[in-house]
């Protein structure tokens, strides 16, 4: 190891699992190890990692039980690593940063307030926030860099943030804030490195469809409108939340079943969506597999390719016209005939598939004649948070790279 590198560490923590990444600190930010601990809490918790030395992929079991010891797990593993010593910083990954339009340094004083939002999304903040602490605790000097995943939509206009409740929960900051912040800033940069910086500023509909699925409508760069809403719950149907609901449906629930706030959280969390409509999987793949035999995998695929074609001609119509549409995500990247479907019907759009490329998944899918793009970028949540971190800290020479199409919202 050369003594004079530097590097940085990326951990993005949800409820049962901790992605991390280790880049070094170059024009490129170059990724050395990346990996995650799944299943936390399990018997079979497993840290699975890969280092990018010899590519391959390892596994080691997780001697935990719960949050506090599996990202002590972590830390312990990480320690040991010879690059360890050298880490300048840690970036995070933060779901809600409420009216926040930037990366942040972690300080007591953003701490309480992540505390004190808990309750506006309490299936990933405690989990994130554990996780600084527990850096916080172990290595106290190093620096830590608050990513939050709403900061690219506080461009979007009032009009598109406002919810119809009354104006006391607007005071009080419940209106839409969006998500999959950091995916759509990398979106952003890369279509510019792609395609230039006109394609950049033109009509554009981001669509990161994976086990949590939204859509952005972005326009010069910044964010216009977005599915997701207060919380990731609202929007487009999900691996295992339900897009968007009827609170009538809400409230005969709650009634019907006797559920209370905590159980009907994780029903619309955990139980509804694909998972909830299938009765077998929350994955795709799977429905997929079995929709020829299974009605009810079959009625889960159609409604969310539905689902998905609508949101398209909504966020169209705020846009005044397309000109490329983004596929990403688990789904959006890897699903040849999810692509397919959504587009269907889409023509006077000026949307029109190349079958050929889509099953390839080339990097533009969309027919020549086609008036609009349709591309397939990779996301990579981990190198943007890296990425934005150093600027925010001024490592290296990826901080001088930022252009119009970040996370920020000028």
């Amino acid at each position: 190891m050369n003594k004079d590198q530097t590097y940085i560490l990326t951990i993005n923590g949800g409820s049962s699992t901790i992605k991390f990444a280790l880049y070094q600190i170059d024009d490129s930010l170059s990724c050395l190890l990346h990996g995650n601990i799944d299943r936390i809490g399990m018997k079979d918790s497993v840290l699975t990692f890969t280092d990018e030395k010899d590519h391959q992929k390892n596994t080691l079991a997780v001697e935990s039980s719960d949050y506090p010891s599996a990202s002590n797990f972590l830390i312990d593993w990480l320690e040991k690593k010879d690059e360890f010593s050298s880490v300048k910083a840690i970036g995070h990954r933060v779901v809600h940063g409420m009216k926040h339009t930037e990366p942040e340094l972690v300080t007591l004083t953003l701490l309480d307030e992540l505390h004190r939002i808990i309750p506006y999304d309490p299936d990933h903040l405690p989990a994130e926030i554990a996780l600084i602490e527990f850096f916080r605790q172990r290595h106290p000097k190093l620096p830590q860099v608050a990513c939050f995943d709403t900061a690219f939509h506080t461009s979007m206009p009032r009009v598109a943030k406002l919810l119809p409740i009354p104006r006391r929960f607007d005071e009080k900051g419940i209106q839409r804030y969006g998500f999959h912040g950091l995916s759509y800033s990398y979106l952003m940069e890369e279509l510019t490195r792609i395609a230039g910086q006109k394609v950049a500023k033109g009509r554009i509909i981001l669509a990161h469809l994976g086990n949590g699925a939204s859509m952005a409508a972005v326009s010069n760069g910044k964010s216009m409108d977005t599915s997701m809403g207060f919380t990731p719950a609202a929007g487009l149907p999900m691996g295992s939340r339900p897009g968007d609901l009827d609170p009538g449906v809400a409230w005969y629930m709650m009634q019907s079943e006797h559920l209370t706030p905590e159980k009907f959280n994780s029903l619309i969390n955990h139980e509804s969506g694909l998972l909830g409509i299938s009765e077998t999987s929350s994955d795709m793949q799977d429905l997929l597999a079995h929709e020829a035999d299974d009605v009810r995998a079959e009625e889960a695929v159609s409604l969310f390719c539905y689902q998905a074609k609508k949101w398209i001609g909504a966020f169209t119509a705020v846009l005044g016209g397309l000109d490329t549409l983004v596929f990403t995500g688990g789904i959006g990247e890897n699903s040849p005939v999810i692509r397919s479907r959504i587009c269907e019907g889409l023509e006077f759009l000026g949307i029109g598939i190349d079958e050929k490329q889509n099953r390839s998944n080339a990097e533009v899918i969309s027919l020549n004649k086609g008036k609009t793009t349709v591309r397939v970028i990779h996301t990579d949540e981990e190198q943007m948070i890296a990425r934005l971190a150093c600027r925010t800290l001024g490592l290296g020479k990826a901080n001088q790279t930022k252009n119009e199409n970040t996370l920020s919202a000028k």
